[in-house]
C-alpha cells in the first residue's frame, strides 16, 4: 500500500471513529424522561395498572428514548388536578377519565361516557370513523391538551346502596358519588350527586359523607371493598355504558415529537384500549360470583319505571350540552347522529346474538 492510500484510509477510519464517538451523545440527547400523572390510586387493578401498562409500553416500544414515569393520584398532583398539570406543562401526560374535566367544558363527557350513550364498541367506532377524534382534538386545542383513548371498562354497574332502589322516591335526598352528566341526572331525580376520585370513596362511605356510590363494576368494586359496607348492588348502570379512558398530552410537547414518535404513542394508547377492555371482561364475571357467594351481596335490577324516568332525564341532560356553545353543539349533534346510525346494527348484531345465546343455552 502506498503512502497516499494509507493516509486516505487512515483519514476515513478516523472519520468513522469520530462519527461513532459523536453518535453516543446524540442518542443520549434524544432521550427524554416524561411524567405521566393519573387520577387512579397507585397500582389499582385495571385502571392504575392499565395506566402503568401504557407508560411501560411507550418506554419499551421507543427503546427507552421516551421514558414515561408514572405518578399515581396524589404523588405529584391530586387526582382532579391532572388535567391542569398537563395543560400547563407541569407534566407531559395524564391517564384519566375525560368527564372529570367537565368543569372545563361539558363536551368532555362525550369522550368518556354519557348517560344512555355509546357502548365501548360504539364509542371506538365514533372516535375512529365518526368524527369523534377530530372534535376531541378541536376541544382540546383550547386547553393545550391532545387526547387519545387508552382504555375502556365496558358497561358499568348502577351502584352500591344501603337499601335497594324500588321507586323514584328512594332517590330523593340520596347522597351518591357519581361524576359526569350521570351526576346531573341524579340531581334531576332529587339526589345529591358528589364527585369524588376513586381513592376517596371508601372513606366517604365509612364516614357517612355519602350514602351510595358507583365506581366501575365487580372487578374494581371488590378491590375497593365496597361490599364491606354496602350489600345492595344495582344494575345496569345508565350513566356509563362504555367508559373510555384517555391519555392526555401537553399539546406543545406532542407537537414537538416526530411523526414516528407520535404514531408510536398513538399505537401504544390504542393497544391499551384493547387490553384493558379484555381485562375487565375477563375479571368481572368471576368477581361478581365472589361478591354474591362469599360476601352476602344482593343483586337488584332497577325497576322499569325508575329506569324509564332516568332515561328521559338523561336525554335532556345530554342534549343540554348542545346549548353550551358552538363546539358543544357540534359534539352533541355528532354523537346523537352516530348513536342513531349505529344503534340499529348493535341491536341486530351483538344484542340479538347474546339474547339468542342466553335463551338457547340458558346462560
Amino acid at each position: 500500500m502506498d503512502r497516499r492510500s494509507f493516509l486516505k484510509n487512515s483519514t476515513l477510519g478516523a472519520g468513522a471513529a469520530g462519527a461513532a464517538t459523536l453518535a453516543a451523545p446524540a442518542i443520549a440527547q434524544d432521550k427524554q424522561v416524561v411524567k405521566m400523572v393519573t387520577t387512579w390510586p397507585k397500582n389499582f387493578p385495571g385502571l392504575g395498572t392499565g395506566a402503568q401498562r401504557v407508560a411501560d409500553r411507550i418506554t419499551a416500544v421507543s427503546g427507552g428514548r421516551i421514558e414515561v414515569q408514572l405518578f399515581a393520584a396524589g404523588e405529584l398532583v391530586p387526582a382532579f388536578e391532572s388535567f391542569d398539570a398537563v395543560s400547563s406543562g407541569a407534566a407531559e401526560m395524564y391517564h384519566g377519565a375525560e368527564y372529570y374535566w367537565q368543569g372545563k367544558h361539558k363536551g368532555y363527557n362525550f369522550f368518556t361516557a354519557v348517560p344512555l350513550g355509546f357502548t365501548a364498541q360504539e364509542l371506538q367506532a365514533w372516535m375512529h370513523f365518526g368524527g369523534g377524534q377530530e372534535l376531541w382534538d378541536e376541544l382540546g386545542a383550547d386547553f393545550n391538551v391532545k387526547g387519545f383513548l387508552a382504555g375502556n371498562t365496558g358497561v358499568q354497574m348502577g351502584g352500591w346502596f344501603r337499601d335497594p332502589i324500588t321507586s323514584l322516591d328512594d332517590m330523593k335526598g340520596l347522597k351518591m358519588r357519581m361524576p359526569g352528566l350521570g351526576g346531573e341526572v341524579l340531581r334531576q331525580l332529587g339526589a345529591n350527586a358528589i364527585a369524588l376520585p376513586g381513592g376517596e370513596i371508601f372513606p366517604a362511605l365509612q364516614a357517612g359523607t355519602i350514602d351510595a356510590t358507583e365506581w366501575v363494576g365487580p372487578y374494581n368494586d371488590m378491590a375497593f371493598g365496597f361490599q364491606k359496607i354496602l350489600k345492595n348492588y344495582m344494575y345496569p348502570g345508565f350513566h356509563e355504558p362504555g367508559s373510555g379512558l384517555a391519555v392526555g398530552m401537553n399539546r406543545g410537547w406532542w407537537e414537538g415529537l416526530s411523526e414516528a414518535d407520535q404514531a408510536l404513542i398513538h399505537a401504544c394508547c390504542t393497544a391499551e384500549n384493547d387490553v384493558m377492555m379484555a381485562e375487565f371482561n375477563a375479571r368481572s364475571g368471576s368477581s361478581l360470583d365472589t361478591l354474591l357467594s362469599d360476601h352476602g351481596v344482593s343483586l337488584h335490577e332497577f325497576p322499569e319505571d325508575v329506569w324509564n324516568e332516568i332515561a328521559n332525564l338523561s336525554e335532556q341532560v345530554v342534549a343540554d350540552v348542545g346549548a353550551e356553545d358552538d363546539i358543544g353543539k357540534r359534539i352533541y349533534e355528532s354523537y346523537a347522529s352516530f348513536r342513531k346510525s349505529v344503534a340499529g346494527w348493535t341491536k341486530i348484531s351483538d344484542q340479538s346474538y347474546t339474547d339468542a345465546r342466553a335463551r338457547a343455552l340458558s346462560l
